[in-house]
């Protein structure tokens, strides 16, 4: 990874990731690195390397090294048929979510793993990151390691989750939530539109709007939510003039 590294590249990909005072990953370091590029480095080298190796990049102050061992994580979980080899996998990458601290990591480390991995289980997990998760990443783990259900055709936990987060105050939050009901949508629009427009499980009426989830949810979920929908339809969830 380290010869890999592109200066030219660093303060772009610092910006993109919000790394300054006061902002979501505010203080993380990269190496300029583009993520095909990790991709590249981790298919030559994850067979060669243990949970130990790993350990000491996810300890590593540059992002992209970080990626490169939840990459790694994810490729040796995938592989390795090995039940207890497997349950291991996934205690390491629980043990190491205050490493898994941006959007990115996130998103490409915890459906392929942790949801594979929940598909056939107990799933009270999720439900357990998604409400007490120390931090945003943790919770964006809640939701987003639905995917994998929802691509098994399941996708009742993706909206159970989402209406524990329904009501969260961040941005990237809304963002996970809106993607993840957009992609149970796909699978089965009448679904999403039924949880759309059913009451607001913790009763948050917005007086100028309503009290259905479509009317209270933060409008970037919405907005995320409802992207595949028809123009007019779209629309109408938008100025909240559905019934």
């Amino acid at each position: 990874m380290l010869e890999n590294a592109d200066p030219s590249q660093v303060e772009g990909l610092a910006r993109f990731f919000k790394t300054r005072k006061g902002q979501y990953g505010e203080g993380d370091k990269f190496l300029g690195i583009k993520v095909p590029v990790t991709r590249a480095v981790v298919k030559e080298c994850w067979r060669d390397v243990g949970l130990a190796e790993l350990e000491e990049c996810l300890a590593s102050g540059y992002h992209e090294v970080r990626l490169a061992a939840l990459l790694a994580l994810v490729e040796m979980f995938r592989h390795d048929r090995q039940e207890k080899d497997r349950e291991e996998f996934v205690g390491f990458y629980l043990a190491h979510t205050d490493r898994i601290n941006n959007w990115d990591l996130v998103d490409l480390s915890c459906y392929p793993l942790l949801g594979e991995w929940l598909l056939d289980r107990d799933r009270s997990l999720l439900y357990d990151l998604a409400r007490n998760g120390r931090t945003i990443w943790e919770q964006r783990i809640g939701i987003v390691s639905t995917m994998t259900f929802i691509r098994h055709g399941q996708i009742t936990d993706t909206f159970a989750i989402a209406d524990i987060l329904l009501h969260h105050t961040h941005d990237l939050i809304h963002k996970a939530v809106g993607w993840l009901l957009r992609e149970a949508g796909k699978r089965d629009k009448a679904a999403l539109e039924a949880y759309l427009q059913g009451p607001d499980p913790d009763c948050h009426p917005r007086p100028d709007r309503g009290s259905i989830r479509c009317q209270t949810m933060p409008r970037t979920m919405l907005r995320y939510a409802v992207e595949k929908f028809p123009e007019a339809e779209r629309k109408a969830y938008l100025s909240g003039n559905v019934h």
